[in-house]
Parts: structure tokens; C-alpha cells; sequence
């Protein structure tokens, strides 16, 4: 006996678009073309998967627990972007800015939930480890900043580097590893160089004890990322640069958990000879688009 399909339910064809027009005339208008957007796509979505208000207790619950972990040591709620390809998406869409009629930019990758806005100067050529691991490879990176349009070396760029330790855990999560361990900020030289003592990237698994975690479960997903460093670079007068750059024969290069490996950002750590401090290097410049006046 065949059984007829479901027929799916009717739903007010008025609704969505009554709660979009419910905007006043003196809102932003660049937040009413967003917000409004947002409506419209969580109001089809929701119609297209029937959602429940069970099922979207859920993700309220989800995202409400999201904040409530969200502290110093990590940010949750930008975890829960980054599984989803959100961030990833987001930051592809910025970095189509960074490309002119003659030049490209180095190519951006995702923040990432570590960062820190107070790590310290840190003079050029010393190294960001301050507690070192028994299994680190240290590696003396550098390189020139150039204007991704003339090609010219930039003098005063500030470049924030952070890493995770061969734990798999960044600083600020491991009671063992002192303050602003593997963290560094540095301004380039008149020759646009910088330089530092870091280590070869691990790869590591994001925080799984949270909600982001608990979707990648869901979804049969694992939690890794590949090795690799995180740098902002910029300026007043140059767009400010986020991405990582990725170890070539890092495992998860392939499928990353965030979604953020770029071809271009891919790098080779190399052997070094005669420099008593490192057993590698890395030598990595950076493009930079100046800011539009």
C-alpha cells in the first residue's frame, strides 16, 4: 500500500515580512539591510526545516551557554562560528577587499578564540618563548613587510604573533606556561624586516567541553586544526592583516575543523645552519593594502 507523502504545513505568507517592516525609518540603514536579511534567511531556514520550539530551545540553550563560558582564557561564542564554517565564510568575504586592480594582499585567515589585545612589545630577534617544552623545535622566523602594490618595504608595522605550545594549549589555558608565553608583538625597521625565536606548530584540538564541541559530536566531526601561528599586522595607514600560517606537513592540513587553510598560507620550515639559538627557520613576508583614504 503506498502511503502519501506528508504534505507540509502552510505557514503565514505575511509573517516574515511584517517583522521586517516593523523597523522605523531612523534605524542604521546599513543595520536594517543586515538585520533584515537575517530575518528573512532564519525565518526561511525555520520554515524549511519545520523547526520546533523544542529544537530551538536547543540552539537558544546552546548559544546561551556559549556567553556564559565565554572569559579571558577562551571565546565560546566565536568557537560556535568557527565549527560552523562562519568565521572562515566571513573572512573570505573580507579579504576580496584586500585585492586591487594590481595587487593582492597576503591572504587573511579567521582570528581564532586566543587572542590577546594586551600582549607587550617585544624587542626584534628575541624569542616569544618563556616556557620552554621539552619536545619544541625552535624556529627563527622572519621576513619583510612590503606594500602589496609597489612591492616597498614599510617601516613601523606592528605585528602580533601567538602560537599554542606543543600541549596543544595556548597560554592562557595552562597554569604551567608563564604569562605571554609564545606571544610577541613587533615593530618592523626601516628595511620593513621582523624577526623572532618562536616554535614549529602542533596540531591541537579546539576546547570540546562546550557547545561547539557538542555539535562537532553531533555531526561526527573531529576537533583538530593543523599547526599552525596566528599574525595581525598593520598600521595607521595600512589595513589591518589577520591570518595563520600553516605547516606544510601539518596532519588536518586537509580538514581543518575551522575551515581557515588557505593554499597561499601554507609555509616550510626548513633546517638552519650556524644559528646556535634555532634548529629551523621560517622565513615568511607579509603583503599589506594600504587603507583607502
Amino acid at each position: 500500500m503506498n502511503v502519501a507523502a506528508k504534505t507540509k504545513p502552510q505557514y503565514d505568507p505575511e509573517f516574515t515580512a511584517n517583522v521586517i517592516n516593523a523597523t522605523g525609518p531612523n534605524s542604521n540603514p546599513r543595520v536594517a539591510q543586515v538585520v533584515g536579511s537575517l530575518i528573512q534567511h532564519l525565518h526561511d531556514f525555520a520554515r524549511d526545516v519545520d523547526l520546533t520550539v523544542d529544537e530551538w530551545m536547543m540552539g537558544v540553550n546552546k548559544i546561551n551557554r556559549a556567553g556564559q563560558m565565554s572569559n579571558k582564557q577562551r571565546n565560546e561564542g566565536q568557537l560556535l562560528c568557527d565549527v560552523i564554517g562562519l568565521e572562515s565564510l566571513v573572512d573570505e568575504i573580507t579579504n576580496k577587499q584586500l585585492i586591487g586592480a594590481d595587487y593582492e594582499a597576503t591572504k587573511t585567515a579567521i582570528l581564532g578564540p586566543f587572542f590577546r589585545h594586551d600582549t607587550p612589545s617585544t624587542t626584534k630577534n628575541t624569542s616569544i618563548i618563556k616556557t620552554m617544552p621539552k619536545d619544541g623545535e625552535v624556529t627563527y622566523m622572519h621576513g619583510i613587510v612590503r606594500d602589496a602594490a609597489t612591492s616597498a618595504p614599510i617601516k613601523g608595522i606592528t605585528i602580533d604573533i601567538w602560537q599554542c605550545s606543543t600541549n596543544g594549549l595556548y597560554e592562557q589555558q595552562d597554569p604551567d606556561q608563564a604569562e605571554f608565553n609564545l606571544r610577541g608583538k613587533f615593530t618592523t625597521d626601516e628595511n620593513g624586516y621582523y624577526g623572532l625565536y618562536c616554535l614549529r606548530p602542533v596540531p591541537y584540538p579546539v576546547p570540546d567541553d562546550g557547545p561547539a564541541g557538542e555539535l562537532l559530536q553531533l555531526l561526527d566531526r573531529h576537533p583538530y586544526r593543523p599547526a599552525h601561528i596566528h599574525i595581525i599586522a598593520g598600521s595607521d595607514m595600512y589595513t589591518p592583516l589577520t591570518t595563520q600560517i600553516f605547516d606544510r606537513t601539518s596532519k588536518y592540513r586537509d580538514n581543518d575543523s575551522v575551515f581557515a587553510v588557505k593554499d597561499d598560507l601554507v609555509v616550510d620550515f626548513e633546517p638552519i645552519q650556524g644559528n646556535p639559538k634555532a634548529t629551523l627557520e621560517l622565513v615568511y613576508d607579509i603583503r599589506l593594502a594600504k587603507k583607502d583614504k
